[in-house]
């Protein structure tokens, strides 16, 4: 399936990138935040903002795991900015309310469970669980389609989670992702978009992107990448580990105009365009005489040469085949010859 749609859009091979705005914990646990993020995002254009749904219990055992962008444990981040299933459910009714696509991310089967209570549309697969088979085949039960990033994966391990995907009969994305933050751009490997194509050609490719800036993004679409997440936040002086990663507002409003205008561009074939020739009419050279010429005179570099505008009958491209052919008839300066006013050659029909 190389299109499917989430409430009315269309999202896949040509159709305008879908720009997603991860909000993910930058909220930091609070709803007010979050909402305002939300507001910020369809304010900047994005259609589509997500999240992550952490049941802290169900998800991990206490631990004191350090993330390489933070400094405290991964027990302690997730326990400060996890929502509380009220919270998570206000804000699903907010997006919805705004006219934007929700998504989210569940960490664990509990996490699932909520999401689907809720009557979400889709889901979202983090990287860290991408192979984690039991999880794909729990979310996959639910029947919706599913957006998977594919950091720390390859080929060979994304392979059994499409398997799942393909036998539930779900329409599915995969995002390339290098999960590094910030992620450098010799290590980005655009180059995956393609084996994921080459791999699963059911499948959407897009680029889940932790480098800074829109760059990455933008060349994605030129590779074919339909989706394009990237880490959000309305303030970058704000506290959180992904906020030194992610893009404000003017950015994210860049990211959504300017995908679109890539792909717009993208595609097409060397021809001359209808469109063109308003431009062909001034920009074109054509053949004239540059003095008076007699009947049966041979035309030369003396007395024929070629100029703007492009509206005589001879253009530019013709020039050589007339010289030593004579003309037909007396012509002024300046005129712009026709193949009427030129004695035909031996052999010409």
């Amino acid at each position: 399936m190389s299109v499917f749609e989430i409430k009315g859009r269309r999202i896949g091979r040509g159709e305008p990138p879908l720009v997603i705005a991860e909000v993910g914990i930058n909220h930091e646990g609070s709803l007010a935040k979050a909402i305002q993020m939300v507001d910020d995002a369809k304010m900047a254009g994005c259609e589509c903002v997500k999240f992550q749904c952490h049941v802290i219990e169900d998800e991990m055992v206490p631990n004191d795991v350090v993330p390489g962008n933070a400094d405290v444990s991964i027990w302690d981040i997730m326990s400060r900015c996890a929502l509380n299933e009220a919270d998570e459910r206000t804000l699903k009714d907010y997006v919805d309310a705004q006219g934007l696509m929700y998504l989210s991310t569940p960490f664990s089967r509990a996490a699932a469970d909520r999401l689907e209570a809720f009557g979400v549309d889709w889901y979202k697969i983090g990287s860290g669980e991408c192979n984690n088979y039991p999880l794909i085949r729990h979310v996959a039960r639910f029947g919706r389609p599913m957006i998977i990033s594919t950091g720390m994966n390859d080929i060979a391990s994304i392979r059994p989670t499409v398997d799942i995907v393909r036998e539930y009969g779900l329409p599915y994305a995969l995002l390339h992702c290098t999960s590094m933050y910030p992620t450098p751009y010799d290590k980005v490997r655009l180059g995956g978009l393609e084996e994921l194509a080459e791999a699963f050609p059911d499948a959407i490719v897009g680029l889940s992107d932790h480098s800074l800036g829109n760059y990455t993004c933008f060349a994605a679409v030129a590779l074919g990448a339909s989706i394009l997440e990237k880490h959000f936040t309305s303030d970058k002086t704000w506290p959180g580990p992904d906020v030194p990663i992610s893009i404000d507002p003017p950015e994210l409003a860049d990211l959504v105009t300017g995908s679109r205008a890539v792909q717009l561009a993208c595609g097409g074939q060397k021809v001359i365009l209808p469109d063109e020739q308003p431009t062909i009419d001034f920009a074109y050279a054509c053949v004239v005489t540059i003095r008076p010429l007699v009947a049966g005179e041979t035309l030369s570099m003396d007395n024929i040469w070629v100029k703007r505008p492009g509206t005589g009958e001879i253009k530019a491209v013709d020039f050589e085949s007339l010289l030593g052919r004579k003309v037909a008839r007396d012509l002024p300066l300046n005129a712009q010859l026709r193949w009427s006013d030129v004695v035909p050659a031996t052999g010409d029909a």
